[in-house]
């Protein structure tokens, strides 16, 4: 069988073990990059694919006639059509829970700067400010404790259940969003309403959906405490990006930390890549590389591979 990766250096390969997946019975053929303009030409023969964020849409997929898997190696499942991909009867697995350490860990990186005002104090440190004041340490950003304040996640799974854990070291109540119209087995959710309006920290980790584009917009922005900050590590959309521009700069909220746009990368600029913005952090969707992260993504793709070639059930069919 063909095998076809599109976008091997997403996954940063220079540091990891590859060699249990090219070992598979497979005839591989492995891309750097593949533009969504270049996909339907190179899946056309292959009856595997693997992509991490190289778009298959529902064209790509009618003209694969031998297409009979797709593996997608990150978690989120918006880069392949779904439905069309059921229609043609491609499989279709994703990654889970590889990137739980990596992505934690920088949920809280930035938590800790924002209300820690890191970067302020860091910049005052080296600026001279510091060395002309007449005080043996600098107060010039307020900084607030974590202890006692809310934590509110919107999203329950791994990622966020991961973040949670965390805050009962810093000693915070956990919080999780009900969302609009969902309906949920327990009683342990808030209201999406007042969710926000008790929230001290918003973290959001859950997928991009119909039902999650603009999710947290103008008025749902307005609902939160001035004092509080949004930490986004889930994807671009779900995030409002002009709503929230604006809260920033209206001082509607504290603060916000940011790992991902709505078009990545963002060769046309974004709303939100402006220095002008106060409490801001724009990283570059990169709270999922840590080394181990990525290479349990590999590890975990090569048994859903071997699962398929071999009959068996995808142990994370979507």
């Amino acid at each position: 069988m063909k095998a076809v990766l599109l976008d091997c250096d997403t996954l940063a390969p220079q540091d990891l073990d590859l060699s249990a997946l090219l070992a598979l019975s497979l005839d591989w053929t492995i891309y750097p990059d593949t533009s969504a303009r270049q996909v339907s030409e190179r899946i056309a023969d292959a009856d595997i694919v693997l992509t991490n964020k190289a778009p298959i849409n529902a064209l790509s997929l009618s003209q694969a006639t031998r297409l009979k898997m797709i593996s997608i190696m990150a978690t989120g499942t918006n880069a392949v059509d779904l439905p069309a991909a059921a229609k043609h009867q491609v499989a279709v697995c994703n990654a889970v829970k590889y990137g739980t350490g990596s992505v934690v860990q920088h949920v809280w990186a930035l938590i800790l700067a924002l209300t820690t005002k890191l970067a302020d104090y860091q910049r005052v440190a080296v600026d001279g400010t510091w060395q002309d004041s007449s005080l043996f340490c600098l107060l010039d950003f307020p900084v607030e404790e974590l202890q006692g304040k809310v934590l509110g996640i919107v999203g329950a799974g791994e990622l966020g259940r991961g973040v949670a854990k965390v805050a009962e070291a810093f000693g915070l109540e956990v919080i999780y969003a009900a969302l609009p119209g969902r309906q949920y087995p327990d009683q342990t959710r808030v209201d999406f309403d007042e969710f926000l309006s008790r929230a001290d920290i918003v973290s959001v980790h859950c997928p991009l959906t119909a039902e999650t584009t603009n999710l947290i917009g103008r008025d749902e922005l307005a609902l939160m405490k001035s004092s509080a900050i949004l930490i986004n590590t889930a994807r671009g959309g779900i995030v409002n990006e002009a709503a929230l521009k604006q809260a920033l700069l209206n001082g509607s909220i504290s603060g916000a930390g940011i790992d991902v746009l709505t078009n990545e990368p963002p060769r046309e600029g974004n709303l939100l890549l402006d220095e002008a913005i106060p409490n801001l952090i724009v990283t570059p969707h990169c709270a999922w590389v840590a080394r181990q992260s990525r290479q349990r993504l590999v590890d975990q793709t090569v048994e859903n591979l071997r699962a398929f070639v071999q009959g068996e059930p995808l142990p994370r069919a979507v």
